[in-house]
């Protein structure tokens, strides 16, 4: 699955346990008519990924939905989900993907033709 929409948050690296356990958080807003602030977890390796990341970025997020069950102390079964994210780019913006337009100044005018028109069209 992917997500696109603009960095809102990138977390700092947490590291949990001794076992080393690492995970970064990634706050991406939709770009839709109702925005939705989704937070994405990168764990272990892919925390690295965010390094390059900076809010207010555009983004596309591949991720995969995780969910797990746990039973509390008191036999109550509770149900987690997680957004987990495993690979990201940058998606540059429509205007700056065409290199801009030169000043009209910086055009020359073609040698050989003098300031009257030349109309050669048949009709």
């Amino acid at each position: 699955m992917e997500i696109q929409g603009t960095v809102k948050l990138v977390g700092t690296t947490q590291t949990f346990g001794s076992n080393g356990f690492r995970k970064r958080e990634l706050v991406v807003t939709t770009d839709e008519q109702y925005p939705q602030h989704l937070m994405i977890e990168f764990v272990q390796d892919k925390t690295e990924l965010l390094n390059s990341i900076t809010p207010g970025q555009s983004v596309k997020v591949n991720i995969n939905l995780r969910g797990r069950e746990w039973v509390n102390p008191q036999g109550e079964t509770k149900y987690f989900n997680s957004i987990q994210g495993w690979r990201i780019e940058t998606l540059e913006s429509a205007d700056s993907s065409m290199p801009p337009m030169p000043p009209e100044d910086a055009f020359e005018p073609i040698s050989g033709q003098d300031d009257q028109e030349h109309d050669d069209l048949p009709f």
